[in-house]
């Protein structure tokens, strides 16, 4: 499973992402805390300074009524009706002069506290004791109703009192509408946790005269409202006003705000996106070339494989690299065809050495024998011991160029279904025809009847390791190794779970210097004191262009193992040159 972040587009887009998203959703976050701390500071400063309003309509109100009630007061025909003592003359009178103020009542007592007149109220709750002092707010059917009085006084300079005048004015829901026009805002009449006027429902009623005097919001239906409260008098008993403000709707620009702020930012984050992948493409499309080339290459060994020349958008220093790569592949071709060159001239003086060396012995042989040839009087015995020797020798120099033909021809590969066990006893049996006091011992998958490669290629790959084999056990010679343990050549086989075919020889021969195991494939090279050094490199040159591996471990005085791991199916290509 690929990690999210495992190439560097992926890093790259996300960097950039980070890098565009943050700044815009810090910028969000600090614009919106900002509009809503601005929002509820003026929600705030708007509801004193409506609280504020009320307070000054409200000293106003009373001073006017004041001024009216001193005015009226002072009236010679209000004085003369009042001076009669007759309650329907002076209501004559005061009904007259209260349409003109506007007063929702309009009393007159006399200088004893006896009512003269009561318009709008009963004429009880209006008679009051002499001397006693006025009452500001009064509650007279079911409503709440502020006053203002002034005397009747009669004559100068010392006056004689006839009576007071008191125009009431009740504080009920048409003054709170005239509040709420003036402010803006809702608002509620209370005293004594009794609501006497409001602009909400009156089912909040209870709600808004139990509201405590600190808090600065109150729940009301579920719906948030900031309070502010205007009191209508000195008096720590005088009704107060609340001064009610919707959060919800004092808010509703600021979330009218928030969505434009989202939809830009989400937008911003958007074209952030589009630019961050573009950016991120722009910088990695050439190195995805580049990495493609790089497989490409590791996979086929084509160092001729070319980048394009890329886009006008692309990075320049990716477009460098890619171009730099392109520099290096053609060095490392050059260098190769180079390094084959010097291979090829390496392998020639050492195959001039080698074939020079082994054809030089055979031939000093060969000289000899003939000069026993042409010597009169031999007899028949040197004869035919010098003939043996010649052709022995012609032999050995026909394997000599066997050997160089079959390591420098191209193997031509014929695949057909075969039975690895059966090749496997036929090589055995070739290797080890004549050889003294060495037999073979087979371990083979009884599942694996059939595979698909070249059989004659693998019985001679098969025939060159056991022959090596059976060498290294004759070598061991006489050693106590040799007599605790029997001279004997393993060949096994088993299919792997990878579907591959796995062959293996082992024997617990001389073994292997550890310095010369890097070697042994290696051409020209042997531990022997006779042959050309090149049996296991042409067995490997078969192995390989049989599309397999071969692997050897060895430790000296333990033995031998070689393992050959073949493809179920051989590869495509029918033949392979030599190196």
């Amino acid at each position: 499973m690929a990690r999210p972040l495992a190439s560097l587009r992926s890093r790259v887009f996300a960097a950039t992402a980070v890098v565009a998203v943050l700044p815009v959703t810090a910028a969000l976050l600090f614009a919106t805390r900002r509009v809503a701390q601005q929002a509820e500071a003026e929600l705030t400063q708007g509801l004193g300074e409506a609280a504020r309003l009320v307070e000054q309509y409200h000293r106003t109100r009373i001073e006017t009524a004041g001024e009216r009630a001193s005015l009226v007061a002072d009236l010679p025909k209000l004085k003369a009706a009042v001076a009669t003592g007759d309650p329907p003359t002076v209501e004559q009178v005061a009904r007259d002069y209260r349409e003109r103020v506007r007063s929702d009542v309009f009393a007159v007592v006399d200088r004893d506290g006896r009512t003269l007149a009561s318009l709008g109220a009963t004429a009880a709750s209006w008679k009051t004791a002499p001397g006693s002092p006025p009452v500001p707010f009064r509650v007279e059917g079911g409503r709440l109703l502020e006053t203002v009085e002034a005397p009747i006084l009669l004559g100068e300079p010392a006056p004689e009192l006839l009576g007071h005048l008191t125009l009431a004015f009740a504080l009920d829901d048409a003054f709170a509408s005239r509040l709420r026009t003036l402010t803006g805002s809702h608002v509620a009449v209370a005293q004594d946790g009794r609501v006497f006027a409001s602009t909400l429902p009156r089912s909040l009623d209870a709600a808004l005269a139990s509201v405590d005097p600190k808090l600065a919001s109150l729940d009301l239906a579920g719906e948030d409202y900031a309070i502010a409260r205007a009191a209508l008098g000195p008096d720590p008993g005088a009704p107060v006003v609340l001064v009610l403000r919707s959060r919800a709707e004092a808010l509703r620009p600021l979330r009218t705000l928030r969505a434009a702020l989202g939809v830009a930012a989400l937008a911003a984050v958007a074209v952030s996106l589009l630019l961050s992948w573009a950016l991120a493409r722009t910088v990695t499309r050439p190195l995805a070339a580049l990495t493609d080339a790089m497989k490409e290459i590791a996979a086929t060994g084509d160092l001729t494989w070319r980048l394009g020349p890329g886009r006008a958008w692309d990075d320049e220093d990716a477009r460098l690299v890619a171009r730099s790569f392109g520099t290096l592949t053609d060095s490392i071709a050059r260098f190769q065809r180079e390094v084959s060159l010097r291979e090829r001239l390496s392998a020639l003086g050492r195959l001039s050495t080698v074939v020079a060396h082994e054809v030089r012995n055979p031939l000093m042989i060969i000289k000899g024998s003939l000069r026993t040839l042409r010597r009169e009087g031999a007899r028949p015995e040197e004869v035919r011991e010098a003939a043996a020797d010649i052709d022995t020798q012609v032999a050995r120099l026909d394997r000599v160029v066997g050997d160089v033909l079959d390591f420098a021809r191209p193997l031509r590969i014929e695949p057909a279904s075969v039975d690895p066990s059966a090749i496997a006893r036929d090589a055995a049996q070739a290797a080890l025809e004549g050889a003294l006091g060495v037999s073979a011992r087979f371990s083979f998958d009884p599942g694996l009847t059939s595979l698909v490669t070249d059989g004659e290629r693998l019985r001679s790959a098969l025939v060159n390791l056991v022959a090596n084999a059976r060498d290294s056990l004759e070598a061991r010679g006489g050693s106590a190794a040799a007599a605790a343990e029997p001279a004997t050549v393993e060949i096994g086989s088993q299919r792997l779970d990878s579907g591959r075919v796995l062959l293996w020889v082992e024997a617990a021969g001389s073994g292997v210097a550890a310095a010369d195991l890097p070697h042994v494939f290696e051409p020209y090279f042997t531990t022997k004191r006779t042959g050309t050094g090149l049996g296991l490199a042409i067995t490997r040159k078969t192995i390989e262009a049989l599309g397999g591996a071969i692997r050897l471990d060895s430790r000296p005085g333990a033995g031998t193992r070689v393992e050959i791991e073949l493809p179920a199916t051989p590869p495509a290509t029918s033949a392979t040159e030599s190196r």
